[in-house]
């Protein structure tokens, strides 16, 4: 679980909550029209703009920037090298027993084609092209949600003109101008609230973890093919280290 995103949302509403709450009822926040045309307009407008399904498998892709457990390149590259250590003492084959034992299934597709007697340099064109449709379905995840942050408080402004076309309709009733105006303004909130909090950080966050999981997946690619290529361990922990900040790097070998 992403501790920092849960953080970040308690903090961002927490604050806007105690901020509101120090000046008034939060009563008067609450207006469900309003609502209804921010939250109800910005679905719409995603589904014209996007297919259905797409727009229904965001709400998935969303899970990642909470439910997700922080990967260890580290932990994978020496994963790797223990994969090279077997193969040359017990042959490529020998790795078939190791697939049980393994939660991502990249790894374990990787670990099957090379069992399968695939070559090096087609194994890691497969794989490389896997991992360029991975990067397409989430950069399409990070794209709707940026479509969503910019519709919600267009919509936003969309509810403050019909409540100031409203409001101008009964400007007969001066009492009844200063609520009125804030309802309107209320929609131009809402919008902003949901846009600037929640749709335009959580893209930026799918976008930074599908870099890690591409990098991740890059590590395995690499890696399987100098498994397969023969490749001194040595010389192979050394390739793999390339894509690891310099402070990052942990060998093996002492």
């Amino acid at each position: 679980m992403d501790i920092a995103t849960l953080i970040g949302i308690v903090l961002a509403f927490g604050l806007m909550i105690w901020a509101i709450i120090m000046g008034g009822p939060l009563s008067i926040f609450i207006d469900a029209p309003s609502i209804a045309i921010v939250i109800g307009g910005t679905a719409g407008v995603s589904l014209i703009n996007y297919p259905l399904a797409d727009v229904i498998g965001t709400i998935a892709i969303v899970k990642k920037t909470v439910l997700i457990k922080e990967p260890d390149t580290n932990k994978l590259i020496v994963q790797l090298l223990e994969f090279a250590n077997k193969a040359r003492k017990g042959g490529i084959l020998s790795l078939q027993d190791q697939m049980d034992s393994i939660d991502d299934q990249f790894m374990v597709k990787a670990l099957q084609m090379a069992v399968d007697g695939q070559e090096p340099a087609e194994l890691k064109a497969m794989l490389l092209t896997e991992i360029d449709n991975i990067a397409a379905r989430h950069g399409k995840g990070a794209q709707i949600l940026d479509t969503m942050g910019a519709i919600s408080p267009a919509m936003g402004m969309v509810g403050t003109l019909i409540g100031l076309v409203q409001m101008l309709q009964n400007m007969s009733d001066p009492a009844s101008i200063g609520p009125a105006m804030a309802v309107a303004l209320l929609t131009t909130f809402y919008g902003a609230v949901l846009a600037n909090i929640l749709f335009i950080p959580m893209a930026g966050k799918l976008k930074t973890r599908s870099k890690t999981e591409i990098l991740q997946k890059t590590v395995i690619t690499e890696g399987m093919e100098s498994i397969l290529s023969g490749e001194n361990p040595r010389i192979m922990e050394q390739r793999l280290h390339a894509y690891l900040a310099p402070k990052k790097r942990e060998s093996v070998f002492k």
